[in-house]
């Protein structure tokens, strides 16, 4: 998985400009939480699309980016939480042991 590190408010602005051109996913990861690291090696174990670029947010390290994602997106907070976002908006979220490769590819088509 060719992680892109989620660090900075600027870049949900650009995820919302890329959103336009092609699917954004965030995973929001929590380095505590045994569930996230399940989730996440999951997700590793995929080949990753090569249409859809996938952000990894540090939860613990940068929490209020996270509760700007939440706030700018509508959705509640959650860890571990993934949001597909196209064209600006965020057009499927779930959470915990439901996030799955295949559903975020079914959602991002």
């Amino acid at each position: 998985m060719n992680w892109i590190t989620l660090q900075t408010e600027t870049q949900l602005d650009e995820i919302r400009q890329r959103s336009a051109q092609r699917p954004q996913v965030i995973f929001k990861h929590s380095t505590r939480c045994s569930t996230s690291a399940l989730v996440k090696s999951r997700l590793e174990r995929n080949a990753q699309p090569w249409d859809i670029d996938f952000y990894f947010l540090d939860l613990l390290s940068y929490r209020p980016i996270s509760n700007k994602i939440a706030d700018s997106f509508q959705v509640p907070h959650e860890s571990p939480q993934v949001l597909v976002i196209r064209n600006g908006e965020c057009i499927y979220d779930e959470s915990h042991l439901g996030i799955s490769m295949d559903e975020i590819m079914e959602r991002a088509a």
